[in-house]
């Protein structure tokens, strides 16, 4: 996601927000998705109006104010050019309404220490589902020169290792992860990239530690609102303005409550930290994430944490001599599997319908074919017939080729069909876009590529994010039939099974019947979006694409 489209605002002007509100729905480039409001207060002002196309990530959305007398100040408040402007963040943020100095190139005090200018390299989100990543590998070493393109280091995600280019131009001063550090946090500092080389040297003994408070003369006379910025979801980073505009005060909070934000509540409640014990930097003392994350148990000799080594990781049972079990620990991908396909299950309501397809003339048809093809070093698969026939079922149906979206039900117009794919760390469905509109020689080079990308860990984000519809294949198995978890948001999945011999009716055939390949398939649906007769529907039309294959063609 480069950009998003503000499709509605679902909170007006003055309206109380409170934790997990539905703050606006944002259209990325692959699904419409529903905004949390990342501060609890007051919905002071909305710079981006409903319907607003071409939002680059960054740019200011609206303003939250904690109390609802503050609403007024901003009824004509204009953000400047500099907190407009949509700056590339691979994470998401909450600015600040006033310009927040850049984080690139700002001289650091650290324990006495002033450090040069500089630049902190964090972790990334480098998908839609990734909390976690682990560095495979540095592509460069310290001391190394960095250009505008340069491979940074490898990653890897929930679904695949990825490439990670230098966010900045400049020189590699210091690496703070090294690889094969495993399970790190988004936005864990990976590494230092300084501009000037003789800076390099400064940060040999570097150690990153607890972010404190600015001091007094960098402190604002007065609170910033809470700025909503475009980015991907879930996650969040708080950036911190360098100078604030003057804005109504906000009071400390009464009764004795600690004013926290809803994310700082929620990391601190899955860390067991009582939130009243960590030290705020936020508005008025107010705790963020940031303090969570940095927050130590006060202990008899303070020692600054370092992120050079990998985190702890929690340790596996020992193994025990004659013991009847081995502790295999959890891939990234592992993880991110576990928890969608349970939120399928729990989420979707699935039924399921069966048929059974006639394959005769595609086997025909494929052999006809395959030796037209011997020359290109093209050879289709059953496969490659049952991606275009769904393609083209899908183009009859569209009521399968929709999703989900809480509010409404949308349709889409590209058929881009996912291929379920086994690889050593888990399954992973890469994508053969628009499959309608290819031919099966093309599908059949696709499948061919993302297979191989799939289990050497090399997709891209954009050859597996995403699809309209997904088919799971385990015919080659000896499989008969099966049924299968449906890849949200989509509304449909096909579980294919192998084919056998069997006795079919054949009226033109003096024993009244014949041997023919029959194949059986069950189509998944979501009975949200899909009803018993659309999804009967489909099938129907799939099976008339493959039991006459040349209709394909019309």
């Amino acid at each position: 996601m480069e950009k998003g489209t503000l499709v509605r605002w679902t909170k007006q002007e003055g309206d109380k927000l409170n934790e997990g509100d539905l703050l606006a729905e944002i259209e990325t480039d692959k699904a419409t998705m529903g905004f949390e409001t990342p501060e609890e207060g007051y919905l002071a002002r909305i710079i981006i109006p409903a319907n607003t196309k071409d939002v680059p990530l960054g740019k200011l959305l609206c303003i939250i104010v904690e109390k609802e007398s503050d609403v007024k100040a901003f009824k004509s408040y204009k953000p400047t050019e500099d907190s407009l402007r949509g700056d590339a963040y691979p994470t998401p943020i909450i600015q600040p309404a006033a310009p927040a100095a850049p984080a690139p190139h700002v001289p650091l005090s650290v324990g006495g220490i002033t450090y040069p200018s500089h630049t902190k390299v964090t972790l990334p989100s480098l998908s839609p589902t990734m909390e976690k990543g682990n560095i495979q590998a540095w592509m460069a070493k310290e001391g190394d020169e960095l250009k505008e393109g340069d491979v940074l280091a490898q990653i890897e995600t929930d679904k695949a290792t990825m490439d990670f280019e230098t966010p900045e131009e400049g020189f590699l001063a210091k690496i703070l992860a090294p690889a094969g550090s495993k399970g790190l946090s988004l936005g864990t500092l990976l590494c230092i990239i300084v501009p000037k080389k003789e800076d390099i040297q400064a940060f040999a003994d570097y150690v990153e530690t607890a972010t404190a408070p600015p001091p007094p003369s960098q402190q604002p006379a007065a609170a910033s609102p809470a700025a909503a910025a475009l980015g991907a979801f879930p996650a969040a980073t708080q950036v911190p303005a360098a100078a604030a505009q003057p804005l109504p005060a906000a009071q400390p909070a009464a009764g004795g409550k600690t004013p926290a934000s809803p994310l700082a509540k929620r990391l601190a409640a899955e860390k067991g930290i009582d939130i009243a014990l960590v030290k705020g930097t936020g508005a008025d003392g107010s705790v963020t994430a940031d303090d969570v994350k940095a927050y130590t148990p006060a202990q008899p000799i303070a020692m600054a944490p370092s992120v050079s080594a990998p985190p702890p990781q929690i340790p596996l049972a020992a193994a025990i001599p004659g013991a009847s079990f081995v502790d295999i620990p959890l891939s990234n991908m592992r993880q991110v599997i576990a928890k969608r396909l349970l939120l399928s299950k729990q989420t979707i309501p699935h039924y399921y319908l069966s048929i059974d397809v006639q394959m005769d003339n595609v086997i025909r048809l494929r052999k006809e074919l395959n030796e037209l093809l011997a020359k290109e070093k093209v050879k289709l698969s059953v496969n490659d017939f049952l991606i275009k026939a769904s393609a083209l079922a899908c183009k009859k149906v569209p009521e399968a080729n929709s999703s989900w979206q809480e509010t409404f039900i949308r349709q889409n117009n590209n058929v881009d069909i996912n291929v379920a794919v086994a690889t050593d760390n888990g399954l992973i469905t890469p994508i053969v876009f628009q499959a309608d509109k290819k031919g099966l020689a093309t599908i059949s080079m696709d499948v061919t590529s993302l297979a191989q990308k799939a289990k050497a860990g090399k997709l891209q984000p954009q050859e597996f994010q995403g699809g309209t519809f997904t088919i799971s294949n385990l015919g080659m198995f000896g499989i008969k039939n099966f049924s299968a978890i449906i890849n949200p948001p989509q509304a449909c999945i096909l579980a294919v099974g192998g084919s056998g011999k069997l006795l079919v009716p054949d009226d033109s055939s003096n024993t009244g019947h014949r041997v023919s390949d029959v194949m059986s398939v069950t189509l998944s649906c979501d009975h949200r979006v899909v009803d018993g007769a659309v999804g009967a529907q489909w099938l129907a039309q799939f099976k008339r694409f493959l039991e006459k294959p040349d209709t394909m063609l019309l």
